[in-house]
């Protein structure tokens, strides 16, 4: 009887010690066809850490590395480019490790992931995102301002905002003729 209590307490044990795993961040970005679309992502850079090595791919984070991968950096410099319509922009050495995609079309619609990737077992940053290119349409009217939303895996204290600057859509038929 001992015994089994032993094995029944072992096996309570390992099911608390199993790995949850990195919390997994959503954003949505959309833009229209023949923009530049900035897909952002970055991390925090300090001297403990320093800079890091991240990756871009398409489709959702895999449990490691990117799948689909179309940028990689080593924290300070791209070292792998998988087409020249897919940049990075930013200050890499201060984080900022946003993904702009030249000249979107339509079949740029989909899933991105963003890996950032940190020491240690479980650390990575993980943001899969939702990218979705319209068809451009004609517009007469002033931009308005849109924020993006973001929906964080239960456990997860990253926080983001995305704020971008597009014009109202009007269709062709709706403008005024001449």
């Amino acid at each position: 009887l001992e015994n089994s209590s032993c094995t029944h307490f072992a096996q309570r044990l390992h099911f608390v010690l199993l790995p949850v795993g990195p919390a997994v961040s959503e954003l949505l970005v959309t833009g229209e066809v023949g923009q530049n679309i900035t897909v952002p992502c970055s991390y925090a850079v300090n001297e403990k850490s320093g800079t890091t090595s991240m990756c871009w791919g398409r489709g959702h984070c895999p449990a490691s590395k990117c799948s689909q991968p179309l940028v990689w950096t080593d924290g300070w410099k791209v070292t792998y480019q998988y087409h020249s319509k897919y940049v990075l922009m930013g200050k890499l050495h201060e984080g900022d490790v946003s993904l702009t995609i030249i000249n979107a079309k339509e079949e740029d619609s989909g899933t991105y992931c963003c890996r950032v990737e940190i020491p240690g077992l479980f650390n990575d940053k993980l943001t899969n995102l939702q990218v979705v290119i319209k068809k451009a349409r004609i517009s007469t009217a002033s931009p308005h301002t849109y924020t993006s939303t973001q929906t964080s895996a239960p456990g997860s204290a990253s926080e983001a905002s995305f704020t971008a600057e597009t014009w109202p859509s009007v269709s062709a038929s709706e403008t005024p003729q001449t």
